[in-house]
């Protein structure tokens, strides 16, 4: 069995379901589903890793289990079998040698389908997962190009708006809540700012930032869900 340290570390992040389901922009309820029967049940269990923790009395979870959530998900919305999710899982853990497969750049890179079949094709290994509505490739790939990685070929940074923009998902900092490029004001603090009535102009000017800053946490914080 791999032997990977169960405890959070600062620069993982902490993400707990409603903040997932916050910046991914999808339902609480799947996100939630995802963490309790899937981590820290059926794969936490596989490889006696804790892939969640309490903070504050609610489940958190890593920067990477964050990532690999959208990709899981994306794979039942196209009706695979929870367990066919979690067999690919496991041999692609025993193929990269990381918990987090489904977070890894070459992974993420190697996903096909002709709508149905989802298949895995990378250096000698092919696996397929059958599902039971047309899988959406386009979703992961729009995922994928909004992802930094490292040099593990893990993924590092998320940009939720794209990497155009200036907000950015960092677990190395403020534990991987939502901030900017350049300083780590919270979106929320410049969204509240304009729902009670301030300008652009004065809002960017009190915190010596771009407007183009305030602009994009607007945009951020009134996205439709998905």
């Amino acid at each position: 069995m791999m032997d990977f340290e169960n405890i959070p570390k600062i620069g993982n992040g902490s993400f707990t379901a409603v903040e997932i389901a916050d910046i991914l922009n999808i339902d609480y309820h799947q996100v939630h589903r995802w963490i309790n029967i899937y981590w820290d049940g059926k794969i936490g269990k596989e490889y006696g890793y804790k892939y969640s923790w309490l903070t504050d009395g609610k489940r958190a979870v890593s920067f990477h289990t964050f990532v690999e959530f959208y990709i899981m998900m994306q794979f039942s919305e196209a009706g695979v079998k929870p367990k066919k999710v979690l067999d690919a899982h496991r041999e692609l853990s025993k193929i990269f040698n990381t918990p987090f497969p489904f977070a890894k750049r070459k992974v993420l890179q190697n996903i096909h389908t002709d709508k149905k079949t989802i298949f895995f094709d990378f250096e000698g290994s092919n696996m397929t997962l059958d599902g039971s509505k047309q899988f959406n490739l386009n979703l992961i790939e729009q995922f994928f190009i909004k992802l930094d990685f490292n040099s593990d070929d893990l993924a590092s940074k998320y940009y939720p708006l794209g990497k155009e923009k200036s907000i950015l998902v960092d677990p190395e900092r403020k534990f991987g809540q939502p901030v900017f490029k350049t300083h780590n004001t919270f979106p929320d603090i410049l969204y509240n700012h304009y729902k009670a009535g301030d300008s652009l102009d004065y809002i960017a000017a009190i915190y010596e930032l771009d407007k183009a800053d305030v602009k994009d946490a607007i945009a951020y914080k009134t996205r439709k869900a998905a």
